[in-house]
């Protein structure tokens, strides 16, 4: 069985598969007619086979696959090879949710390797059996950006910590040699697999991964059973909180509250960046009127000046930044760290960004990356490693200007307020 059918696939599901909107009225009411649900392992050439038997058996006049159209353009190789709004992605948090679509994309992955099949098979074996037995498709998964978005919001600072380090083995290509469990694997989602942990660390956090969206796959599998008999191809993960909501369709939350972006609250990260902009304004008061001189104020500025920039243009050069960037971070950083809104890893990168120019195609290479010496000869994760190193060189540069101009300017000494502290 050709388990690729990608390019069968580019240009759309053909006439036969055409795609179906789930619809927007309520669940409640109406005629409605038989949900099967098959549960796979997204990465398990078992499940694929299984899949096609069953939509071949079964004939359903609906077969919803658990995508959502981002994820089902990335599967088929409908993106554009164009450049990345890098300005986007350096912008706010939305780093890290790429770095954590990133992580799981490569997991599944890593595990799909292990088995000899492809992420994301089963659901276009699903759409290709669609096509041949004339029933329609529908997209029934919410967007792969709000569910991220809500997962990582639901994280508490130290689990976001935790979540980041546990990045650092695949991305230098360190456990590489675990063996997987094929057969627990076939029984359950990989995605809920890594959700089992995360629910004993951030309950929150394994709801917006997993409960909401089985609800919202539930809510959709139920409107479109009001228009035929529905197969819906899911994780086994899902399958169970699935079949409960449909039980109780006239429970399911509505869709507005499954799709709403999480609002911006204060955070441990929001409270330490106030704390070190008030510091950094303590310590300009503290030198313009302990000053007996302009010469002490320029010393300040120099210090200042030459430790924030050189740290942060030491951090883009250690990510093999091109000089302009290196540049830039140098000249920036010193104001930079003055203004909480506004980082000198932004402007590394953003210079990064347009020297290399990161497409499409850089972000999918990315995630096929198997090694730390791949991922540096990838133009979007040069990007984002200038902006991350030049943004903790200029962090670091922040605390030792603070302990320099303290101690030369003799405002106050630094080791004897540890050791009174100590």
């Amino acid at each position: 069985m050709d388990l690729d059918n990608t390019d069968a696939l580019k240009d759309g599901p053909l006439p036969a598969a055409r795609l179906v909107v789930p619809g927007s009225e309520p669940v409640t009411g109406g005629e409605t007619h038989e949900v099967v649900i098959v549960g796979t392992a997204h990465v398990s050439e078992k499940s694929v086979a299984e899949v096609v038997s069953r939509i071949e058996e079964e004939r359903p006049d609906i077969v919803a696959v658990e995508l959502c159209p981002a994820r089902y353009r990335a599967l088929t190789g409908q993106e554009e090879a164009k450049e990345i709004k890098i300005s986007e992605l350096l912008s706010g948090g939305k780093l890290y949710l790429f770095l954590v679509q990133w992580f799981l994309a490569y997991t599944q992955r890593k595990i799909g390797d292990e088995m000899g099949v492809k992420p994301g098979s089963e659901m276009l074996a699903a759409i290709e059996a669609a096509r041949r037995t004339g029933a329609r498709v529908a997209l029934v998964d919410r967007d792969v950006g709000i569910t991220i978005q809500r997962f990582w919001s639901a994280m508490g600072f130290f689990d976001k910590l935790k979540l980041l380090w546990s990045m650092v083995p695949p991305a230098l290509g360190w456990g590489g040699d675990e063996k997987i469990d094929i057969d627990s694997i076939t029984q359950e989602d990989i995605v809920t697999q890594m959700v089992g942990e995360f629910r004993k660390i951030s309950p929150g956090a394994a709801n917006a991964l997993v409960d909401e969206r089985d609800a919202y796959l539930a809510r959709n599998l139920h409107l479109l059973s009001k228009q035929g008999r529905v197969l819906a191809v899911v994780g086994a993960g899902h399958r169970e909180g699935i079949a409960r909501h449909l039980a109780h369709p006239e429970d399911i939350p509505a869709m507005e509250s499954l799709n709403e972006k999480p609002n911006k609250r204060i955070t441990f990260a929001r409270i330490f960046g106030i704390a070190v902009s008030i510091l950094i304004l303590a310590t300009i008061g503290l030198v313009l009127v302990s000053a007996q001189s302009s010469h002490a104020i320029l010393l300040a500025f120099a210090i200042w000046f030459a430790v924030t920039g050189g740290l942060s243009a030491l951090g883009a050069l250690v990510a093999r930044g091109h000089p302009l960037s290196v540049l830039t971070a140098l000249m920036v950083a010193w104001m930079t760290t003055l203004n909480p809104f506004v980082a000198a890893g932004w402007f590394a990168g953003m210079v990064e960004a347009w020297k290399i120019k990161p497409t499409v195609s850089d972000l999918k290479r990315l995630a096929q990356a198997d090694s730390f010496s791949q991922m540096m000869e990838n133009r979007l994760f040069r990007v984002i490693l200038v902006a991350a190193l030049a943004n903790v060189g200029a962090m670091a540069g922040t605390f030792i200007s603070i302990y320099l101009i303290w101690q030369r300017l003799g405002l106050v000494d630094p080791s004897a307020m540890l050791k009174g502290l100590i």
